[in-house]
C-alpha cells in the first residue's frame, strides 16, 4: 500500500485531471480524499468537510447507504458482468427498466437504454433522434439546437450541443448542423434584460426563429437542462420551459430534456420536467440513477418514439448502437437500490426544504457581501453565487481571490465547487438543516476575506 506521501508526490504525474491544466495539477494539488461518510468526506490530511458538490452533482444518498452498497455486493457475488447486446439480457435491467417506467409515467416516458453516465446517454439520445426521423422518412433532419450556456457531456456530441467555448474550443471542428439560442438568464445575456418574462419571450423568439431559420424540416431535436448546471446554476423563468416544449411540437422537433443532473429529486420535484409540467419527447439521466455508486445512465424514451422504433423494418429500426457496459447487472442493481431508498426517503421532499434553507440564506449573506453579484437556485439543492468585483459592471472576481475564498471556506469545513468567478453548490440530498446552517456560516467566513 503506498502511503501518504507517495499519494501527495504523485497526484499528477501520472494521473491526468478531467477539467484542468496538467501542468497546474501538477503545481497545485488539490484535497486527496481517502472516506466518507453521510455528507462529509476526509482527505489524506484528516480534514473532513461537508462535500456540498455532492461529488459531482450525483450522491445524493449521500456516501453512507448501506441498502445500496449491499445490493452492489450481492450482484457481484451472483452476475458481476453480462453483455445486454443482442442475444444475451440479465435479470436485473429487465427490473429496472420496469421501475423507471413506472417511475417516469407522469412524464410518458416508456423505454429505456442504458448507458455509463451522462455523456453516453446525451449521445444515444442524439443518435436516436436522427434515426427516429429517418423511420419517419424524414431524413433530412439532422440539426440539433441547445441553449448558450448549457452542458450536455463531454463526448464530440454533446460537446457539440454544448453551450459552453470552454468544452468546445480545444476540439473542434465538432459535429456540423448544431445551433444554439441565448439562455434566459436574468443577470447576464445579450438583450440586456432582466424582466424573467420580457427575456422569456426574446429566448423563446430566438428558437422559433432559428426552426424557421434552419428549415424546420432539417431540424431533428431541441436539447435543454430544465435547470442550467455547470453554465452557472441557471433558473429560467416560470413557463420558459413548457413554451419551448411547444414551439417544438409545433414544427415537428423532438425534445430532449437533459435530466443527468435535475432527474431523481434534486430541483425539488423528482425530475425538471415535472418541475416545469412538461412531457418531452426523451430524457437523459444518470447520476442519481446510482448516486454515484456505479456509473450508469439512461435515455429514456416516449411512447410514440418507442412504437415508432418497434413498428418499422429491420432494415430502419435497427439500433445500431451501444456499450459494452449498456445494462451491466451490478449497476442495475446498484439502480433499483438506489430507486427504492430515494422513495423511501422523499429525497425531493428534503431536496425541496434544505434548497429553500440555502437560497434564501445566501440571500441573506448577499446584503452583507457586494463581492455576491448574484444569488441563483431556489429549486431544490441546486445553488450558485456569481462573485464580482464590481456590481454595477458586474466585473468577474479575479482567479486568485476566487482561490482564496475557495481555501477559506475548506477550512471552514466545507467543500465548494469553483467555475471561473462562480461557486456551485449541489450537496447530497439527504443534508441536514444543522448542515446547511453550517454550509453558511463556511460561506460567511470565505466571503470576508474578500
Amino acid at each position: 500500500m503506498f502511503d501518504s506521501n507517495f499519494l501527495r508526490e504523485n497526484n499528477a504525474k501520472f494521473n491526468w485531471h478531467p477539467m484542468g491544466h496538467p501542468a497546474d495539477d501538477l503545481e497545485n494539488p488539490p484535497p486527496i480524499f481517502v472516506s466518507s461518510s453521510g455528507v462529509k468526506i476526509k482527505d489524506i490530511e484528516g480534514n473532513e468537510v461537508i462535500d456540498a458538490v455532492g461529488g459531482l452533482w450525483n450522491v445524493n444518498l449521500g456516501y453512507s447507504n448501506q441498502k445500496v452498497k449491499d445490493a452492489i455486493i450481492r450482484q457481484l457475488d451472483t452476475l458481476p458482468y453480462y453483455s445486454t447486446f443482442k442475444g444475451s439480457s440479465n435479470d436485473k435491467v429487465i427490473e429496472l427498466s420496469y421501475l423507471l417506467k413506472e417511475f417516469f409515467k407522469p412524464e410518458g416516458m416508456a423505454r429505456s437504454f442504458f448507458t455509463s453516465g451522462g455523456s453516453d446517454s446525451v449521445d444515444t439520445a442524439l443518435r436516436l433522434a436522427r434515426q427516429y426521423h429517418k423511420i419517419k422518412g424524414e431524413a433530412n433532419r439532422t440539426k440539433f439546437i441547445s441553449v448558450k450556456l448549457g452542458y450536455h457531456g463531454t463526448h464530440f456530441g454533446g460537446a457539440s450541443v454544448n453551450g459552453n467555448t470552454r468544452f468546445r474550443e480545444s476540439y473542434e471542428p465538432l459535429l456540423p448542423g448544431c445551433y444554439h439560442i441565448p439562455s434566459p438568464h436574468t443577470y447576464q445575456n445579450p438583450f440586456n434584460e432582466s424582466d424573467p418574462e420580457r427575456l422569456s419571450n426574446l429566448c423563446l423568439g430566438s428558437l422559433e426563429n432559428e426552426i424557421q431559420f434552419q428549415g424546420s424540416g432539417t431540424v431533428a431535436a431541441f436539447i435543454m437542462e430544465p435547470i442550467q448546471g455547470a453554465g452557472g446554476l441557471i433558473v429560467p423563468p416560470d413557463g420558459f420551459f413548457k413554451k419551448a416544449r411547444e414551439i417544438c411540437a409545433k414544427y415537428g422537433v423532438l425534445f430532449i430534456s437533459d435530466e443527468v443532473i435535475t432527474g431523481f429529486g434534486r430541483s425539488g420535484e423528482w425530475t425538471g420536467s415535472r418541475l416545469w409540467d412538461i412531457k418531452p419527447d426523451m430524457m437523459t439521466v444518470a447520476k442519481g440513477i446510482t448516486s454515484g455508486y456505479f456509473p450508469y445512465g439512461a435515455t429514456l424514451v416516449s411512447e410514440e418514439i418507442a412504437e415508432t422504433f418497434e413498428n418499422s423494418s429491420k432494415e430502419t429500426g435497427a439500433i445500431g448502437h451501444g456499450y459494452t457496459y449498456t445494462g451491466h447487472p451490478v449497476g442495475a442493481a446498484a439502480g433499483i437500490a438506489c430507486l427504492e431508498e430515494t422513495k423511501r426517503l422523499k429525497l425531493k421532499d428534503n431536496a425541496k426544504a434544505r434548497g429553500k434553507q440555502l437560497y434564501e440564506g445566501l440571500c441573506e449573506l448577499s446584503k452583507k457581501f457586494d463581492i455576491i453579484g448574484d444569488v441563483r437556485g431556489g429549486k431544490g439543492l441546486m445553488t450558485g453565487l456569481e462573485l464580482v468585483s464590481d456590481q454595477s459592471e458586474k466585473t468577474p472576481v479575479d482567479n486568485k481571490t476566487m482561490a482564496q475564498i475557495h481555501q477559506k471556506i475548506y477550512d471552514s469545513g466545507v467543500n465548494v465547487r469553483i467555475a471561473g468567478h462562480k461557486i456551485l453548490m449541489s450537496p447530497p440530498l439527504v443534508i441536514s438543516s444543522t448542515e446547511i446552517d453550517h454550509m453558511l456560516y463556511a460561506f460567511s467566513e470565505g466571503l470576508s476575506i474578500a
